[in-house]
């Protein structure tokens, strides 16, 4: 654990000034609920905050300050929906982030800071170190109380952002809670994922219930079901042991669904988040939006553009040696990887840096590359041409090329209005093919739809790697990536300390590759980064192999036994800014084998023709 210096203080009071800009729509608060809701919460923040102080003097116990922060989050918890929704950036940043070290700018500068909010808290004083941290505690609990501050004196004096659509918050909420909420992620202390996904529920229930808006609905329907599932959560408490199949099933599917059908107003979201509001499945094909992540837009794609994108995909003629094109490192019949740990370069004999990641649902992504130095699909094909180990050539070069072929002007005048052999419609008809590579159709995903029906091992390891084995607090559900849940529109990183081999091949020695420490992305320059790799999908990791960015594992069995052990760190490694926790899951082999199981039913080639 870290120290917080005065210097690092000040900037994140100035920070919490800064980033709270909320748009305010009038002077009246939206309705009674969200009003007494966060009077409440600022009330439970005094209670914590003096609690807090009485723990640092030992006036009370570990156990009663734990009871207090619990009281607190639960709070939270009901008025959580609304805040984070219409205030997504200060919720994330000051109320409940992450416990990780984090950059944020300021002008033409950025910072590296400690983490802040309830996440953080509940790491803290749920964890055997609470007692020798008790400054650190203070020192957090502060800062969350003064940012809470200013945001209700400013919501009491301007009101609160009503926004167009009443029912995307409660929706968006569902997803929060399925894919943050029972994984563990935003309760890594303690585990409360029952307790507060009840008062996530009763403030639900309790705004539908409030605003007159609804009252032009049937609500009970969802209101039963809001019903039945805070009772089956308290009836369900044990982390390890929640069923978060059933769960899904009998109340976030159906909510979801009905919930859905409310939404009559704009969506809040089209520029803002990769979530498709017409969806009634987060096991469906069209959970995500691929035209969020890339320059072409859905009205631009057609047939004629895809069947382009694909010839350019599978020409060697564009590369500069005109020996390589895009399959030669992404092979269809191997799920669009190379099966080589590192891609052949174009010198006979030599690598480039990192392995070659599959091509299923690679739009649906904020980043690309493993150091994300990328921030959009054109862009990483634009590294593709002009890196001298890859195609090694220009745009320019490419245009003239297809330029001189008759079945290509016939294809861009095919495919496009103005039929022209430009960069820009070069790299549509690129993204319209990758964009077409998505993979939702696993047995799976038609289980989760009732579709069909898998074996228990499979849904065995499903909650385990939901739950027990911390999978999907990095690899976060549906997507089953590092695409963070619930707007999907950013991509994480993660410090893992990858050896250079599979963990029983002894010595153990760390990958010197720092990843994104050594990503131009001259912002995000920080010792927070280095050895930092984006998380990739797990959809199709059966058909992968070898595994993480320098291929060193060839089997799923040598990649859990790595997890298991609590990566580099938990294996002894010096790593000075881990993400993933050293602690070891304890996991058992007969529990891995579960896990591997869920992950051979996430296979889905079906796109690919």
């Amino acid at each position: 654990m870290r120290s917080y210096p005065l210097l690092v203080i000040v900037l994140l009071i100035g920070f919490a000034v800064m980033s709270f800009n909320p748009v305010y729509k009038g002077k009246e608060s939206e309705h009674t609920f969200v009003n007494k809701g966060l009077s409440d919460f600022k009330i439970k923040l005094e209670q914590l905050k003096s609690d807090v102080d009485k723990f640092s003097e030992d006036r009370i116990s570990l156990e009663e300050l734990q009871k207090s922060l619990s009281s607190t989050r639960n709070s939270f918890k009901e008025i959580e929906f609304y805040v984070a929704y219409h205030y997504p950036e200060f919720t994330k940043t000051h109320l409940n982030a992450a416990p990780l070290f984090h950059i944020e700018a300021a002008g033409t500068s950025a910072y590296t800071l400690p983490p802040e909010g309830l996440q953080v808290l509940d790491e803290l004083i749920f964890s055997e170190e609470a007692g020798n941290e008790k400054e650190k505690i203070k020192t957090i609990t502060t800062f969350l109380y003064n940012s809470y501050s200013g945001f209700y004196l400013s919501a009491l004096k301007n009101g609160l952002s009503k926004g167009n659509n009443k029912t995307l918050p409660l929706r968006i909420e569902l997803i929060r809670i399925y894919s943050l909420g029972v994984t563990g992620f935003d309760t890594p202390g303690s585990l409360n994922i029952s307790e507060e996904t009840s008062h996530a529920f009763s403030g639900m229930q309790k705004y539908i219930n409030d605003d007159p808006y609804f009252k032009n609905y049937n609500t009970q329907k969802a209101n039963q079901t809001l019903t039945e599932a805070i009772s089956y959560l308290s009836k369900n408490t044990d982390f390890e042991n929640f069923d978060r199949i059933e769960f899904y099933k009998k109340y976030v599917q159906p909510l979801y669904e009905e919930l859905g059908k409310w939404d009559g107003r704009p969506d809040d979201l089209k520029e803002f988040s990769g979530w498709n509001i017409g969806n009634k499945n987060f096991f469906s094909s069209d959970f995500l939006d691929p035209y969020f992540y890339t320059l072409l837009k859905s009205s631009e794609d057609n047939p004629e553009l895809r069947n382009l994108g694909k010839s350019i995909f599978y020409d060697q003629n564009l590369s500069g040696n005109e020996k390589m094109s895009c399959a030669t490192c992404h092979l269809q019949e191997n799920t669009f990887t190379d099966l080589k740990a590192k891609s052949q370069s174009n010198v006979k004999g030599k690598t480039v840096l990192r392995n070659s990641p599959s091509l299923y649902n690679a739009v649906f992504a904020k980043r690309f590359f493993y150091d994300l130095r990328a921030f959009y699909l054109e862009q990483q094909a634009e590294h593709v041409i002009y890196n001298e180990q890859e195609f090694n050539t220009s745009y320019e070069s490419i245009i003239q090329k297809l330029k001189t072929k008759p079945e290509y002007k016939k294809a861009f005048r095919a495919a496009f209005k103005d039929g022209k052999i430009s960069k820009e419609n070069f790299s549509k008809a690129l993204s319209s093919y990758v964009a077409s590579l998505y993979s939702f159709d696993s047995d799976f995903d038609r289980f989760m739809r009732n579709e069909k029906n898998v074996s228990e091992d499979v849904k065995k390891g499903f909650n385990l790697f939901m739950g027990k084995a911390n999978c999907a607090t990095c690899h976060f559900a549906p997507h089953f990536s590092g695409l963070v849940p619930p707007f999907f529109n950013e991509n994480e990183s993660e410090v893992l300390g990858i050896p250079t081999r599979p963990i029983k091949q002894l010595p153990v020695e760390l990958d010197q590759d720092l990843g994104r420490g050594n990503s131009p992305v001259k912002k995000e320059k920080s010792w927070i980064y280095d050895y930092s790799f984006k998380t990739v999908t797990v959809r199709n990791i059966a058909l992968t192999k070898p595994y993480f960015h320098n291929g060193a594992f060839n089997t799923l069995e040598e990649v859990l036994d790595f997890y298991n052990e609590g990566g580099g760190e938990g294996l002894g490694l010096k790593m000075k800014n881990q993400t993933l926790a050293p602690d070891k899951l304890n996991l058992t082999e007969t529990e891995i084998k579960h896990i591997i199981a869920f992950l051979n039913a996430l296979t889905d080639t079906s796109k690919a023709k």
